[in-house]
């Protein structure tokens, strides 16, 4: 099977370049910067580089076709500086959020714009197989969509080639099958080759972060007892997909992923995101960092137990959290579910000191100022009881339906600028 994405507009994209920490630095500043840029002394200057590596890092990566020359600065009485800027579209990460019933989709640039997206049906217990094709059709339609319309340049774009450099299975050498046996988590996986060049048309493709119900170990890309569908324990989701797409592939729990993409967003300090739609869980950034554990199981917020003998939860527990909330919002008592979610949220804060809490899913969204007020409700007393002035403040968050999803793109883009967490 091809990969997916190839050139169609710019040069192509060298990962070499972005191993390097100090591009990784500098292009996290230009992305910063936006369109106005910013000269190579003030790159410097923030960085704490020497002129003479800021020019030979950013030299780099123009030959790569990630920045540009954005026009001079006015002179204040020297030789105008020259500015320099980030070429958005020079690379571009596809997000997938893989609910229990529906997968959503967007195709983002490097700036982390939403240039295109997807939703489709999607039933999490039909099978890996089945997933599996949807998953595929919907970022091949994804892809080829947003590269229909004009792009600038010309040549080779940097797409990505199948990456036979480490590979036994062939893929960097010819098409793969479309429906690949499984596959062991230690088998080798597509990874960023040298240079990103192929043929077919579309945008420049990094690589494919998914994002779906825990829990799983993100670690090894390999889903464990998903709540609800435990036929997919052990099941190496990552290097599945990986091989029917040809690209490097991230998998991180949904509530993970929504996390990082709040962080890069500019969410500051820490803080959690409760997520409630089909299931429920949360993600913490804790340190300016997303807090995974050592087993990818911190957040799994949804099934803590609170009422002893509570009703039955389908992680095989009673009185989860979760339980308790959708089961009143079942029965349309919204307020009932709000508080339930508040008792969960004011323990995270007992336990962890977080500065907010943040609210997403489709269950909120649905009715999203009763559950803030709920919410801040049981937060409001909680500091009360506690003696403290400024209880922790609660909104929903940014993102709405595609925070999941754009996060998701984020496991992709967030290291090449310097987040290591991603």
């Amino acid at each position: 099977m091809a990969g997916i994405g190839a050139g169609g507009g710019a040069s192509g994209v060298n990962l070499v370049a972005l191993r390097s920490h100090n591009a990784a630095l500098l292009l996290e500043l230009l992305r910063r910067a936006g369109r106005a840029g910013v000269s190579r002394l003030e790159l410097a200057e923030r960085t704490g580089l020497t002129p003479q590596a800021v020019s030979k890092i950013t030299a780099r990566l123009r030959e790569d076709g990630l920045v540009t020359e954005a026009g001079r600065q006015a002179s204040t009485g020297g030789k105008p500086r020259t500015v320099l800027r980030l070429v958005p579209e020079a690379g571009h990460a596809v997000g997938l959020q893989l609910d229990r019933d529906e997968l959503r989709a967007v195709l983002v640039d490097l700036t982390g714009a939403v240039v295109g997206e997807g939703r489709t049906g999607l039933d999490l217990g039909a099978g890996s197989d089945a997933v599996l094709d949807v998953v595929e059709a919907e970022v091949r339609r994804l892809v080829a969509g947003a590269g229909a319309g004009p792009r600038g340049g010309s040549g080779p774009g940097p797409a990505y080639s199948g990456g036979s450099e480490g590979r036994t299975d062939g893929a960097g050498t010819g098409p793969v099958p479309d429906a690949p046996p499984p596959v062991p988590p230690s088998a080798p996986v597509p990874s960023p080759s040298p240079e990103y060049a192929g043929p077919g048309p579309g945008p420049a493709v990094l690589g494919v972060g998914v994002a779906m119900p825990g829990p799983l170990d993100h670690t090894h890309g390999v889903l464990h007892r998903v709540t609800g569908f435990p036929e997919w324990d052990g099941f190496p989701l990552r290097n599945a997909l990986a091989r029917r797409l040809g690209v490097p592939v991230v998998l991180d729990k949904d509530t993970n992923a929504a996390a990082l993409g709040l962080a890069v967003g500019g969410e500051a300090g820490a803080f959690a995101y409760l997520h409630l739609g089909t299931g429920l869980g949360a993600g913490l950034v804790l340190g300016g960092a997303v807090h995974r554990g050592a087993r990818t199981g911190a957040g799994e917020f949804g099934h803590q137990v609170i009422q002893l003998d509570g009703p039955s939860c389908s992680c095989g527990n009673r009185g989860c959290i979760e339980a308790l909330c959708l089961t009143a919002v079942a029965r349309g008592d919204v307020d009932e579910a709000a508080r339930v979610l508040g008792e969960g949220a004011a323990n995270l804060v007992g336990l962890l000191d977080i500065d907010l809490v943040l609210l997403g899913g489709r269950t909120v969204d649905a009715d999203p100022a009763r559950f803030v007020r709920g919410v801040g409700a049981v937060l409001d007393a909680l500091a009360e009881r506690e003696g403290v002035s400024s209880p922790v403040p609660v909104r929903v968050a940014s993102g709405g339906a595609r925070a999941v999803a754009e996060g998701a793109a984020q496991l992709l883009l967030a290291p090449l600028f310097g987040r290591a967490e991603g």
